[in-house]
């Protein structure tokens, strides 16, 4: 399956930019990750543009990701990518067992705290966000409270990276695509 597919399939589902950026930055943060685990960017990015496609249509634990499992067979999504988006969802009880697995759990929900920390910059740039700003605002649970600390911690010892180290990779990665994401400056 191309990225141009994937785009398809996620761009069928997803209408909310916020969402279509939200996986469009798990994808360069996966792509990124691939080559340091000996994967696949093209499969890596794909499972990240398609972690949460079916958001939308099943917005709740008791349906995402389980239900578009069956979306995603029927579309020809290769299966790695497919166990790979199950296994982000700690609630479906599927073990994450390969490196794919464990770096889009790990990426996720950084991502979205990434992209919180980057909107409140005044210059609302990523190249204005640091370590430190992530840092300082994952400790502040009143901000973006719905990201899940435990989860980027949890993620970035599962794939067997320092945290900070991890925090600071994943900005990089996003950096490249800033425009693509949204995160790269005032529009006015």
């Amino acid at each position: 399956m191309t990225r141009d597919e994937g785009l398809s399939i996620l761009n069928e589902y997803i209408k909310n930019p916020a969402l279509v950026g939200h996986c469009l930055g798990v994808e360069a943060a996966l792509r990124a990750y691939a080559p340091r685990y000996d994967g696949d960017p093209e499969i890596w990015g794909l499972a990240g543009l398609l972690h949460d496609f079916d958001w939308e249509i099943h917005p709740d634990a008791e349906r995402h990701p389980a239900a578009g499992k069956p979306i995603l067979e029927a579309r020809g999504v290769p299966n790695e990518v497919i166990y790979a988006i199950q296994s982000h969802a700690t609630y479906l009880n599927i073990p994450r067992v390969n490196p794919l697995d464990r770096a889009l759990f790990a990426c996720d929900e950084l991502v979205g705290l990434i992209t919180a920390v980057t909107y409140v910059r005044p210059s609302r740039h990523i190249d204005d966000v640091d370590l430190a700003a992530v840092r300082k605002k994952m400790k502040d649970k009143a901000f973006a409270r719905n990201v899940n600390r435990q989860d980027i911690i949890d993620g970035a010892a599962e794939l067997g990276v320092d945290l900070d180290e991890h925090i600071t990779f994943v900005i990089a990665a996003m950096r490249g695509c800033a425009a693509e994401l949204g995160l790269d400056g005032n529009k006015n």
